[in-house]
């Protein structure tokens, strides 16, 4: 059984004219069915990874290996875009059809998929992130969410084994950031895909398998959400914010309240707080 579905190994990698490294030495592993979030503040080298992941950017030093294969061979190229789909920021400059069926077609017909096998993974893939409804719908008139949900849907309709979301809830609304990460979770959870999540939303990280930092080029922390989170300095000397239920734990915990460390969620913060108010429940 596959052990590691991306491998980046020692990678560098220096813009044209750039004074210093994007990334640096940067060695990371993520496994098949996990939740990796990678956060970073702008300017950090976390879009730089997922370009890299995706094989739009070769490494100059180093090695990315994805579903076992190596990103520095030409011959794999298309076959790795095949099994890591990436979502960008921008739904509006994924959308290539006037029609969303047309849409998440797109992609299988440049792969020459037969008409009727064409057919099933479509409505298996419109279905899957709930678009169903709209299959006849003009992208441009959904709004932000939908619209990501539809480029969603072209990914899942080649059949990916990972997905790599860059950034891809910073242009949505709060209600549209819900509804795009919680269709991932559910491929995550439901389909077992690989989910490399790039995000500036600490809330969003909180929910992934693992968490991984990224700073100046180079991997600062890693580690569960708990774990990263409970490094409330070192995470603010990295000028990153935590989840706000962890902000308030602690400023609690300042003031005298025995509250626990790794408190993410509202649900937990209540949960903590009921169990001081009422001991004995």
């Amino acid at each position: 059984m596959e052990k590691t579905r991306i491998a980046v190994e020692d990678v560098t990698f220096t813009y044209e004219e750039a004074p210093s490294p994007a990334l640096r030495q940067v060695s990371m592993q993520v496994k098949p069915g996990e939740f990796v979030a990678v956060l970073g503040h702008n300017g950090s080298g976390k879009s730089t990874l997922a370009k890299l992941l995706n094989a739009l950017y070769i490494p100059q030093e180093g090695s990315v290996v994805v579903c076992g294969m190596d990103t520095k061979d030409d011959e794999h190229i298309w076959h790795i875009r095949q099994q890591a789909g990436m979502i960008f920021q921008n739904p509006d400059n994924q959308i290539v059809a006037t029609v969303v069926r047309e849409d998440v077609a797109f992609g299988l017909e440049n792969m020459g998929v037969p008409h009727d096998e064409m057919v099933r993974r479509i409505d298996a893939a419109i279905e899957a992130v709930h678009m169903t409804e709209f299959a006849a719908s003009a992208p441009h008139m959904l709004s932000g969410g939908q619209k990501q949900r539809v480029a969603i849907a072209g990914i899942l309709a080649m059949e990916p084994s990972v997905i790599i979301a860059d950034e891809a809830t910073a242009m949505l609304d709060p209600s549209g950031r819900k509804e795009v990460l919680d269709t991932i979770r559910a491929l995550n959870r439901d389909k077992g895909i690989t989910v490399v999540w790039i995000t500036h939303f600490m809330e969003e990280a909180a929910q992934a398998d693992r968490i991984i930092v990224v700073n100046n080029g180079e991997i600062a922390l890693t580690g569960t959400p708990r774990e990263v989170f409970e490094r409330v300095d070192a995470l603010r000397e990295l000028h990153l914010d935590v989840p706000h239920m962890t902000d308030l734990a602690q400023d609690l915990r300042k003031g005298g309240m025995p509250l626990p460390a790794g408190i993410l969620t509202v649900d937990e913060m209540a949960e903590e707080v009921a169990k001081l108010l009422c001991p004995s429940k």
